[in-house]
């Protein structure tokens, strides 16, 4: 199923807030094709890129939000403004971003939210709109929605607290939602967020044209 978006008449979507989605940031990447560089410290418009990824969530209309840190934690924590955001570590964040995942939901077990969407920090294009649409999806009815361009699933994704152990038992090495995702296709909205955000990430040296 895929949601089409919404009539621009129908008034602003950025900053509705939903209550009991929480947010869920994957920021612990070690840059590996960066030279080591770690993503959530990559300069985005004068300010760490997990700034900006953490900005996305919270104005889109999530609370709490969760930053699941890793490679140059120490330093994200001493030089980035997350105001409203709870950090947390991953040590084993080289296992891959499935650890990060894993940790990200088990801090959210006790949150009382009902949803989490989930956003990694190396994608500059995806802000608060994007967000938000999800959000919108949540309070439709779905329990399980993906932002989609030109049709794609892509990210953020939107999981409800009922997938979180499932997913959670199927994210090893690199492998994040993937194959749960796949595994309820049926059960999966795709929200088209092509005409609002770019799903392009920052990997290699070349993609830093992306940040600003």
């Amino acid at each position: 199923m895929t949601i089409s978006p919404p009539d621009p008449r129908s008034g602003p979507q950025v900053g509705r807030t939903v209550p009991l989605v929480a947010g869920l940031l994957l920021a612990a990447g070690g840059g590996r094709r960066l030279g080591g560089r770690p993503k959530a410290l990559l300069p985005h418009r004068g300010r760490p890129l997990v700034e900006h990824a953490a900005r996305a969530l919270r104005a889109g209309g999530c609370a709490p939000v969760h930053v699941v840190l890793g490679a140059g934690a120490r330093e994200v924590r001493a030089r980035a403004v997350l105001p409203g955001c709870v950090l947390l570590d991953n040590p084993r964040w080289e296992e891959g971003m499935g650890s990060s995942l894993r940790a990200g939901l088990a801090s959210l077990a006790d949150s009382g939210a009902g949803a989490a969407v989930v956003s990694l920090v190396d994608q500059p294009g995806i802000g608060p709109a994007a967000v938000a649409r999800l959000l919108a999806a949540y309070e439709d009815g779905a329990r399980l929605a993906a932002a989609a361009y030109g049709g794609r699933r892509g990210h953020p994704v939107l999981l409800g607290s009922g997938h979180w152990t499932a997913v959670a038992a199927g994210a090893t090495g690199d492998r994040g939602a993937r194959a749960h995702l796949r595994e309820h296709a049926d059960e999966l909205v795709l929200v088209e967020c092509g005409d609002i955000a770019d799903p392009a990430d920052v990997d290699t040296p070349d993609d830093l044209s992306l940040l600003e």
